[in-house]
């Protein structure tokens, strides 16, 4: 087919063509029968192409609540939560706002027009092809290392370049480095680009709470594969919304969990790696708005659970969490004699931090 186009567009009838919506792994295994495009996927001038800037979703909002004879400040909480969720998308390497994703957008859109109140799943099932790009890559040697880095704000994901090549024999056949599972994962909309560090490498990083949600459920299936143990991980979490009472999540993260770590699990565990099993275990984004290192003041907290505002009227509890990692250094004990300490004993040690 595009040896046809490419021949039409050789002065038999087409001026120009211009192909969006073909995915790199596509787009490379056309280029032999194609070799006269350009990508200008990257081009500064055509950043804000392939989504909708803030502007253009706020004056739709504005349209809605014109119609929909809304309260003067509806448009803009409804503007709020449009950003909290699906903001974040960037094409290009300079630091620029963030683009909405057309598809959520839409969605988000007609149950405004329908019910005047954001929907209740806010990922559109047409999205859910997203889940087997995220598990495809996480199945690859540095896959896992790769998604876990995505869920870590301080430390994300970081790469010299963007690779371009993913044909079949690409990807069957070359190394699945970081790099390359990273600008995958870019290019298929999973990741995007954040910043640039002082050494000039990309930032990688997840685009919006909508997209975090599908690394979170990878994570889950990994963690909690057995349905038993999900359902005992469901009541407990359910349990902490309303009262804040963290002793049985922990139980459960005890027992079905942090038990199958082996000693070399344990010689890489650090602070962000009991966070990430709390996220996992904690997150509902039908009913809270789950954000990590959170901003307040001057200081950022680890982990915070804010209710949804159309979720307000039920018995949910606002949640903040801080997390602190404590080495067997810092403690100053040796595995196997911690190994045979009750709780209790655990808990009445003294630290011997450093100074």
């Amino acid at each position: 087919m595009f040896k046809a186009v490419k021949s039409l567009a050789s002065g038999a009838g087409i001026d120009r063509v211009f192909i969006t919506g073909v995915s790199p792994v596509v787009l490379a295994d056309i280029s032999s029968g194609y070799n006269v495009s350009e990508d200008i996927s990257l081009d500064a001038r055509f950043i804000d192409l392939c989504g909708f800037t803030e502007t253009e979703v706020a004056a739709v909002l504005e349209q809605l609540a014109a119609e929909r004879q809304c309260h003067h400040d509806w448009s803009v909480r409804m503007l709020q939560t449009m950003r909290t969720w699906y903001n974040g998308y960037r094409f290009g390497y300079e630091p620029v706002p963030g683009l909405y994703n057309p598809t959520l957008a839409l969605y988000f859109f007609k149950h405004l027009a329908t019910t005047e109140a954001p929907p209740r799943e806010m990922l559109d099932s047409n999205l859910a092809m997203d889940r087997n790009r995220i598990d495809f890559v996480a199945h690859q040697p540095p896959g896992a290392e790769l998604i876990g880095a995505a869920l870590d704000p301080e430390h994300p994901p970081l790469i010299a370049s963007l690779a371009h090549r993913f044909g079949v024999d690409d990807m069957r056949r070359a190394p699945k480095d970081a790099p390359f599972l990273g600008s995958l994962l870019y290019f298929l909309g999973a990741l995007t680009l954040k910043d640039q560090d002082a050494m000039g490498r990309l930032v990688l990083g997840i685009p919006n709470l909508v997209i975090r949600k599908l690394y979170v459920e990878k994570f889950r299936d990994q963690l909690f594969p057995e349905y038993p143990d999900r359902e005992s991980l469901r009541a407990a979490a359910e349990g902490f919304y309303t009262n804040g009472d963290l002793a049985p999540l922990i139980e459960v993260l005890e027992t079905h969990h942090l038990r199958v770590f082996d000693n070399r699990d344990y010689r890489w565990s650090n602070e962000l790696t009991v966070k990430t099993v709390f996220l996992v275990a904690l997150f509902a984004d039908i009913f809270y708005v789950m954000d990590s290192e959170t901003a307040i003041h001057r200081g950022h907290a680890d982990l915070s659970l804010m209710v949804r505002e159309e979720m307000r009227r039920f018995a949910l509890l606002d949640h903040l969490l801080e997390f602190k990692y404590l080495s067997l250094h810092d403690l100053g004990q040796a595995a196997e004699r911690l190994r045979e300490q009750s709780r209790e004993e655990l808990a009445a040690l003294p630290l011997s931090l450093p100074p």
